[in-house]
């Protein structure tokens, strides 16, 4: 059995998408976190991710963390659903790269463009700028980020890139992407099924 530990509006509703992408037979069990934005909510005792985040994955005893490595670990289960590649697929590489560079590269980048970070620091100013254009070029060959093919880094990006529309620059290549992306059917089903914020205060 597949459980999801998932907070509504929070990093962990891309893997609902994904989940609905799949065709995954998981159950999601709906659980609090502390809101870095905002300070609110808890740490919740039913979620087993060892910081109090999400996403958190069960699967027959086993525990999985972290957005990419539960990514990667439910697209392998699925292979049929085509978001992924076989262990020989030359395609496998680049793929396994644009989800190892989206947790290690962009969503950092982006980051520091929420928070001012590159307004001060020009190191930060060139990273979000050579993330914006890594995710450009892809975009404009696209009209995916491996091409023709929707893949899980569609979904991982994608939605990352949804949420922090604002803070990335004005280009009709990402709206026309995300428009493209966010009428799916599977994203609308998740967007359904991703819950209210319900947050306990800390005590």
């Amino acid at each position: 059995m597949l459980t999801l530990f998932h907070a509504p509006q929070s990093r962990s509703s891309r893997l609902v998408w994904l989940i609905e992408e799949l065709g995954a037979d998981c159950r999601i069990e709906y659980c609090d976190i502390r809101r870095m934005m905002t300070g609110a909510g808890a740490p919740d005792p039913k979620n087993p991710h060892p910081d109090g985040k999400v996403p958190a994955l069960i699967h027959d005893g086993s525990l999985i963390t972290e957005s990419a490595a539960v990514a990667l670990y439910l697209t392998g289960m699925h292979p049929e659903a085509g978001l992924g590649f076989p262990q020989n697929s030359p395609h496998r590489g680049p793929l396994l790269t644009w989800i190892c560079w989206a947790a290690g590269e962009m969503e950092p980048a982006v980051w520091g463009k929420i928070t001012g970070q590159t307004e001060r620091d020009p190191l930060a100013l060139e990273r979000y700028e050579a993330a914006m254009a890594r995710i450009l070029e892809a975009l404009w060959v696209g009209p995916y980020l491996m091409g023709d093919q929707f893949t899980v880094a569609d979904v991982m990006i994608g939605a990352s890139m949804s949420w922090g529309r604002e803070h990335l620059p004005d280009s009709p290549l990402i709206d026309d992407y995300l428009a493209r992306i966010q009428s799916r059917p599977a994203y609308l089903r998740a967007m359904a099924r991703d819950g209210a914020v319900v947050c306990n205060q800390a005590a």
